[in-house]
């Protein structure tokens, strides 16, 4: 048996014989696997080394499993997740009479989420928020891989808080890498509560890493394992065990929808709408949401009543003199630079005309189009205008309508609808170039609204 500050020599990968000091057990799978923080004694620097006992019980996927990691642990690179540092074999003699396969990867300091877990420790909404956002930025990079990379076990325990402040995720003990891509057969890995049902078929794909990270962080904001909370028709309730805001925890629902085809359709897609969510609102019985007051010189207009909302937003040169100035000279010098080039290449005065006008309509398009929005009870309309003359207009039913969300793009503010019906998820820009204000006014005027139960007739001027 493998003790405490016992010095293993073992041969590396790299044909350099080399020499690690245990230190103390990590932990172990019924399965003979075991981790160890142990010395780089070549080095000096401590490292984890993961142990797999070969005996006549193992099983030989077991075996692939562990290949499996090493191989795929070489070839990525990324500064949240361990690095890869050698592969090696122990014989009978050194490993107490079984042999070993052996795996070294750089050593974290830090705590997992079990261990703050168990401890009693307790996560805030914006620590659950970071967790989150921090394992979805490894995903993104994990999925991008070609061919993808799929971790198939996110859970508190494999998901470390390094003592830098960074979030890791570690353990790739169930990785799926060219089977994935491949089709070949695998072996069906995941822990249960935080595995979603198609992995356990066999079948797992990138969604099913978002599963078990929303199912992480049901247990990160509910202090219960996902597998000892109550379940309807397979998803997991919690909301009555949290105080997190109502926006995020529908978010996690999204993220452990039984249904691979309603969960989000990639990492990146779920860390895009965990920042673009509604902005903090309170609720009094899950009714009214607070006021937020009319913005100063704000030229927005917004009327209201039980049956109607409408907004009226004028153009951007009104709202916004100096910047709409700005972007128009910038414009204009583009729009120079391209006629001039046109200019040189055709001789043609129509299609020379054709252009101009059509680059003269997009910058009018641009600085004086207006817009006015009307929520009623079936539907919602979305009319653009251009000095009074309507040229675009959107209907959506309000039915469909999800959420309104404030989103910061290329140093813009702006406010969308977010809906969704049986075809998918889409969205409409309703206001650009706002005041952080006045965005947060317009969305919780709009939320308000909606979401509002009362029987006042009285119209009301905003």
């Amino acid at each position: 048996m493998l003790q405490a500050e016992q010095v293993l020599s073992v041969q590396s990968t790299s044909s350099q014989p080399l020499e690690y000091q245990l230190h103390r057990k990590l932990g172990r799978t019924a399965a003979g696997r075991q981790t160890w923080l142990a010395t780089d004694l070549s080095s000096n620097e401590p490292v984890t080394l993961k142990l797999l006992a070969f005996n006549p019980q193992m099983q030989w996927d077991e075996l692939k499993l562990f290949e499996r990691e090493a191989q795929v642990l070489q070839a990525l690179d990324h500064a949240c997740i361990p690095k890869y540092r050698d592969y090696f074999s122990l014989d009978q003699e050194m490993g107490g009479g079984v042999p070993w396969f052996g795996l070294v990867q750089e050593y974290i300091p830090g705590a997992s989420l079990q261990e703050r877990l168990e401890n009693g420790g307790r996560f805030a909404e914006e620590e659950v928020k970071d967790i989150g956002a921090s394992v979805l930025k490894i995903l993104i990079y994990l999925h991008r891989l070609s061919p993808p990379v799929l971790h198939r076990d996110i859970k508190p325990s494999n998901i470390i808080l390094g003592e830098d402040g960074q979030v890791y995720l570690v353990d790739f003990g169930a990785v799926q890498s060219q089977a994935a891509v491949t089709g070949v057969t695998f072996t069906v890995v995941g822990t249960s509560g935080y595995a979603p049902l198609e992995q356990f078929w066999g079948r797992a794909v990138a969604a099913s890493d978002l599963y078990a990270l929303g199912a992480t962080l049901i247990h990160v904001a509910t202090g219960v394992p996902p597998v000892d909370l109550p379940h309807r028709e397979n998803r997991i309730q919690f909301r009555d065990r949290t105080t997190l805001n109502p926006y995020l925890i529908t978010w996690i629902e999204k993220m452990t929808d039984p249904a691979l085809e309603k969960r989000f359709s990639s990492a990146q897609d779920a860390f895009d709408q965990l920042y673009n969510q509604p902005v903090a609102i309170e609720t009094t019985e899950g009714a009214k949401f607070r006021h937020v007051p009319k913005p100063d010189n704000t030229l927005i207009y917004i009327w209201r009543s039980p049956r109607t909302l409408k907004l009226e937003i004028p153009p951007r040169f009104e709202r916004n003199t100096f910047r709409t100035l700005a972007l128009v000279l910038v414009s204009l010098m583009i729009t120079r630079t391209m006629f001039m080039g046109v200019l040189r290449l055709l001789h043609n005065p129509l299609i020379l005309l054709v252009v101009f006008l059509t680059i003269v309509v997009l910058i009018l398009l641009f600085v004086a189009s207006e817009t006015q929005v009307t929520f009623e009870k079936e539907k919602f309309t979305i009319e653009r205008k251009l000095f009074g003359w309507s040229y675009l207009t959107q209907t959506g039913f309000s039915e469909q309508l999800m959420g309104v969300f404030i989103h910061h793009e290329n140093y813009a503010t702006m406010v969308k609808l977010h809906c969704e019906n049986y075809s998918g998820e889409y969205t409409y820009a309703i206001a650009a170039a706002l005041r952080p204000n006045e965005a947060a006014w317009i969305a919780h005027e709009i939320q308000d609204w909606i979401y509002s139960q009362s029987d006042d007739e009285v119209i009301s001027d905003r």
